[in-house]
């Protein structure tokens, strides 16, 4: 069990702000660690649980380090959404009885897949071997999912990887692009426009519309890159012409 503090003294306290007629905003730190997103997952969490006893709540968006709460005015003002968050950051904490999903993410790195990995090594002065195996060391957080239809931002990549975003962006990278932009890596859900570095590409299907839930990740989730090779990405991705067919996490609560 584990679990996250809204709570905190009136120096560390989050702002409120306005975003539109029925959307407010809660900042929690002007900064990226896993401790103020894990804050900023636990209000969410307790809004959702709030959400099922209060009419007006239409809706909660967490992001990095804050977030946001869309609600109908006609039926709840902007001050009783505020007395609902406040009530919420009262509690002293809220327990997680399950642990995070954890995703084994299957990753065909360089070639063809991973077109920027070797500029990248050379760039930090490495092989490209030590590139993979310093990005597939460690357990990532997914901090959020945005940008684009189920693009998973995740937290954790090693100092050494971090890397300023290309200086002219590609118009278009594929689906499941493996990339590191900044103090990150990520996983693209959709083809789209990047100004990401491209080293590899998992077959997995982040954002699939055949689904009920078309997002395989979310907010929370803990992620561990397996290198496949060529040959194993093409047998995973040919298995998701069976709409039935979707990868599970190796551990967790939910799925």
């Amino acid at each position: 069990m584990t679990s996250a503090t809204l709570s905190s003294c009136s120096s560390n306290a989050p702002r409120i702000l306005t975003a539109g007629d029925g959307t407010l905003l809660v900042e929690f730190a002007n900064r990226i660690d896993a401790d103020t997103n894990a804050r900023v997952l636990a209000l969410a969490q307790a809004l959702r649980a709030q959400q099922r006893k209060t009419c007006g709540l239409l809706g909660v968006v967490p992001a990095y380090r804050s977030l946001s709460i869309r609600f109908d005015p006609l039926t709840i003002s902007p001050a009783g959404v505020r007395d609902v968050i406040a009530r919420c950051l009262d509690t002293p904490a809220i327990a997680i009885d399950t642990p995070p999903r954890r995703w084994d993410v299957p990753v065909c790195y360089g070639g063809a897949y991973g077109e920027d990995l070797h500029a990248l090594a050379e760039r930090h002065q490495l092989e490209p071997a030590d590139v993979i195996a310093r990005h597939r060391a460690p357990v990532y957080r997914v901090f959020m999912v945005g940008f684009l239809p189920g693009f998973a931002y995740l937290g954790g990549l090693d100092p050494i990887l971090h890397t300023p975003r290309r200086a002219m962006p590609r118009s278009h990278t594929p689906a499941g692009s493996v990339n590191i932009g900044g103090q990150q890596t990520a996983i693209a859900s959709v083809p789209g426009p990047s100004g990401w570095h491209l080293i590899g590409r998992t077959p997995w299907r982040s954002f699939d519309l055949r689904h009920a839930q078309p997002f395989l990740f979310e907010a929370g989730d803990e992620i561990v890159f397996t290198p496949i090779s060529e040959d194993e990405f093409a047998r995973i991705d040919a298995l998701h012409a069976d709409p039935g067919y979707r990868p599970q996490p190796r551990t967790g609560g939910h799925s």
